[in-house]
């Protein structure tokens, strides 16, 4: 793994098309038992090197209930992004992830881990490349049927503050979803 990972922090693939260079955001172990695939690191992450170093990152974790020592704690939990570098700024806020990273990395990263009891699918673009034609026609449908998903995958929204709006147009989020995420989350951290 720590080769993985060395090799993974010295990509170069996709240089070109990165504003900022690239800064590959990424932590794993082979013992992790919970990996959250997102979809790339934010300006705030790329400047700090530590994933989901932002509000985003606070939701989450709120979410989840966990603190960050549990969250940071890569025995505990691996945070694997669909694109591992910071894509860019766009029209309406950053880039999507790099196509290039999950194709390249991720299976490696994940026959490495032995202990991986539950995959956080953090939006469409996550549940898009894992999940293929099982997806509902939304994100918002493929969320709320989350139960069909399980028990290797837990599909969310991204937690950003901007997804606000949503959450309080689908309170099922937190009166369905979220009790189940924490239950689901608290059963593997204990164990």
């Amino acid at each position: 793994m720590d080769t993985l990972l060395q090799k993974i922090a010295q990509c170069r693939e996709c240089i070109a098309n990165l504003p900022l260079g690239p800064r590959p955001v990424v932590a794993a172990h082979p013992q992790s038992k919970i990996v959250i695939i997102g979809q790339a690191p934010g300006l705030a992450v790329h400047k700090s090197g530590i994933p989901w170093d932002d509000k985003s990152g606070d939701n989450l974790r709120h979410w989840m209930q966990i603190d960050q020592a549990t969250f940071y704690d890569p025995k505990q939990i691996a945070i694997i992004p669909m694109g591992f570098c910071y894509p860019g700024r766009g029209k309406s806020g950053d880039l999507p992830p790099r196509k290039e990273c999950a194709p390249l990395w991720h299976q490696s990263l994940l026959d490495q881990m032995n202990s991986v009891k539950l995959i956080l699918l953090i939006g469409k673009y996550a549940q898009d490349y894992y999940l293929g034609n099982k997806t509902e026609r939304t994100l918002t449908e493929t969320v709320r049927q989350f139960h069909n998903y399980l028990p290797d995958h837990f599909v969310l929204p991204h937690p950003s503050p901007r997804n606000n709006i949503w959450q309080a147009k689908n309170p099922w989020f937190g009166e369905l979803v979220l009790p189940e995420l924490r239950k689901h989350v608290r059963q593997i951290i204990r164990d």
